[in-house]
């Protein structure tokens, strides 16, 4: 049976019609796209060296830059799709990406890219929760949401392995400032499109009443955590620095989350919307999938390098595999859930991406991409594909559609701290480990080699250690989702949608 039509109403009263097609497709390509640039340098990083003159230490913010922006301003991101528009955030959202990948890409020196890098991350954290409210408020809840939902997953999912393959043959082919110069027309096209096929929507929560503090303490807060979280890097986890950022910025959550329960009268993130078991399991599930799967690029992409000697291209052309199942198992991850429900997905996904990850412990310093990373890569590739389907369903499930857009910038923000904090963690890890062969087994080229692997071997059993608590989480914190749901209850008092061109009603289930 076909799910109830979804009627939208423009000015003039007669009933609108989404371009359902388009809609998803403009939203999953802007997920792609802010997600690929967490990793897509990561193989460009000496060629950025080289060229700018940046030390080993200052060479991390070019990652950094991005990460502490993007999961800073998640939470501030999604609450403004909601106030001010879908539409109008995500169409300013892309500008900004592309106008601050064009200033990285003729950045002449260290402060330029850097600052251009932040400033792409503040286009991210706009872009990304505005383009999931924008299908959970156009797609009705049930089947076509989970299909909708499911690829937008997918194509969060492939982003992250992707860049590392687009870093490599561009920075080869090209140079590395293409891999900046890229962004620049996909946004301005996706841009002009949303502005033609995306009907603007918004709650009408009273914009005067606009939790200004509540904003400040979340972005300060997630930011100085963030940050404090990757500079351990650096500086190690006893650092009076790294800990005292940690502390500052859990120290402005907590007054965040007093100013939201007791002093807002609009509140950036309304505390009740933890009453939903299905989205904080969900969210403390994302945070986990993050660790595992941010911490695996990371690693398998310096094995590549360092161990096996793999110039940046052929690096990045040996994740293609994994890109592809990736978008594989997330396909037919956004099929099955119409027909098994989230939860039995979610945990199955999360077993194969722990078993992927468990068998990368067996990584030889004398090993081969045929011999010790394709069977892995394209196990956990799988698992990832199929976890993020269903997580991220779970996540927005039964969401009012007034606070579509914060669910998604928290689920987002679950994903981007999740994946700094299991990053940071498995790299003080390996790093230990490493420098304690070092210290014992000499310092000769196949030494080095053994040392860097057997690091690289603790990093992906704890990630395997991560993916398995998520399945943990899943399987006993996640309530039951059915395949198909009732339809949500009424639209609150107070939604205003508007649409920029006239049809006939739209039945949300025709997106198969």
């Amino acid at each position: 049976m076909a799910a109830p039509a979804t009627h939208i109403r423009n000015e003039s009263g007669r009933a609108a019609r989404p371009h359902l097609t388009a809609i998803l497709l403009l939203s999953c390509l802007a997920q792609f796209m802010v997600i690929l640039d967490v990793s897509v340098v990561n193989v460009a990083l000496p060629k950025i060296r080289g060229a700018l003159g940046f030390t080993e230490q200052d060479l991390q913010w070019v990652v950094n830059a991005y990460t502490v922006t993007f999961a800073g301003f998640l939470l501030l991101g999604g609450r403004a799709a909601d106030l001010l528009g879908r539409r109008r955030v995500f169409v300013s959202g892309l500008v900004l990406f592309a106008l601050a990948s064009l200033a990285g890409g003729l950045a002449g020196s260290q402060g330029v890219l850097i600052a251009a890098r932040a400033v792409q991350g503040l286009g991210g954290a706009v872009v990304a929760p505005a383009s999931l409210s924008i299908l959970t408020t156009t797609f009705q809840e049930g089947p076509a949401r989970n299909r909708a939902v499911g690829i937008w997953g997918a194509m969060g999912g492939a982003g992250g392995a992707a860049g590392v393959l687009l870093g490599g043959v561009l920075t080869d082919i090209a140079g590395w400032r293409w891999i900046l110069f890229i962004n620049v027309p996909i946004g301005l096209i996706a841009a002009l499109l949303a502005l033609r096929f995306i009907v603007e929507s918004r709650s009408e929560g009273s914009t005067r009443n606009f939790d200004l503090l509540g904003a400040v303490t979340a972005t300060v807060g997630l930011s100085l955590l963030v940050l404090g979280i990757v500079r351990t890097d650096v500086t190690g986890w006893g650092s009076a620095q790294a800990l005292g950022l940690i502390a500052g910025g859990l120290a402005l959550l907590l007054v965040f989350v007093a100013i939201e329960g007791r002093f807002a009268k609009a509140p950036l993130m309304p505390l009740r919307i933890f009453a939903s078991r299905t989205l904080t399991a969900a969210n403390v599930v994302m945070l986990l999938v993050g660790a595992a799967s941010f911490g695996m690029w990371f690693f398998l992409s310096l094995y590549l390098q360092q161990v096996l000697g793999y110039s940046p291209i052929r690096a990045g052309l040996a994740f293609l595999p994994m890109t592809v199942c990736i978008i594989v198992g997330s396909t037919l991850a956004s099929r099955a859930v119409a027909r098994v429900g989230a939860k039995p997905l979610l945990v199955a996904g999360l077993a194969f991406q722990a078993a992927g990850l468990a068998l990368f412990t067996g990584l030889s310093a004398d090993g081969s991409y045929l011999g010790d990373v394709l069977a892995p890569s394209l196990l956990t590739a799988i698992g990832i594909g199929c976890a993020f389907v269903p997580v991220t369903i779970a996540a927005v499930a039964g969401v009012a559609r007034r606070e579509a857009g914060l669910a998604s910038g928290l689920v987002n923000t679950s994903r981007l701290v999740g994946g700094a904090l299991g990053l940071a963690i498995l790299a003080a890890l390996a790093t230990s480990r490493t420098n304690g062969d070092l210290r014992h087994g000499g310092a000769g080229a196949h030494a080095v080699h053994v040392a860097l692997t057997n690091g690289f071997q603790l990093a992906f059993a704890v990630a395997a250690g991560f993916a398995v608590v998520g399945g943990l989480v899943a399987l006993f914190g996640l309530p039951r989702i059915p395949a198909r749901r009732a339809p949500p209850a009424p639209e609150e008092p107070g939604e205003e949608t508007r649409a920029t061109d006239a049809g006939e009603p739209v039945v949300a289930e025709s997106v198969r």
